[in-house]
C-alpha cells in the first residue's frame, strides 16, 4: 500500500505564497505522473497541475497558470506545488495524486491539506 502525505497548507492573505509538499511512503514504486487537485468549498474536485516523472513535462489549469509551479523533489516520488499571488478563490482542500505509467486514472491520493486565502 502506498500513502501520499501532503504538508504546507495554511492560512495566507491574498497576494501571498504557500508551498505544498507531497511525499510517497514507498520509494520502490515508479510513478508515471504526480499531480495536484483541489476541492473548493461546496464544489467538485478539480485539476490544478501535473508533472511527468520521466519527462518533467508539466500541465496546469488555466486558473493557476503563471502563478503556480509544480516541480519534482530530489527524493523519488516527492513533488511540490509553489503557489504565488494567491487569490481568495484558491481556497480549497488540496490533494496530491499519483498514477503509475500508462494508467489513465490516478491510482493514489493523499488525505488533503487545507489552503485558506483571506481577502
Amino acid at each position: 500500500q502506498v500513502q501520499l502525505v501532503e504538508s504546507g497548507g495554511g492560512l495566507v492573505q491574498a497576494g501571498g505564497s504557500l508551498r505544498l509538499s507531497c511525499a510517497a511512503s514507498r520509494r520502490t514504486i515508479t510513478f508515471g505522473t504526480m499531480g495536484w487537485f483541489r476541492q473548493p468549498p461546496g464544489k467538485e474536485r478539480e485539476f490544478v497541475a501535473a508533472i511527468s516523472w520521466r519527462t518533467t513535462i508539466t500541465s496546469y489549469a488555466d486558473s493557476v497558470k503563471g502563478r503556480f509551479t509544480i516541480s519534482k523533489g530530489n527524493a523519488k516520488n516527492t513533488v511540490y506545488l509553489q503557489m504565488n499571488n494567491l487569490h481568495p478563490e484558491d481556497t480549497a482542500v488540496y490533494y496530491c495524486a499519483a498514477k503509475v505509467p500508462d494508467s489513465p486514472l490516478y491510482n493514489y491520493w493523499g488525505q488533503g491539506t487545507q489552503v485558506t486565502v483571506s481577502s
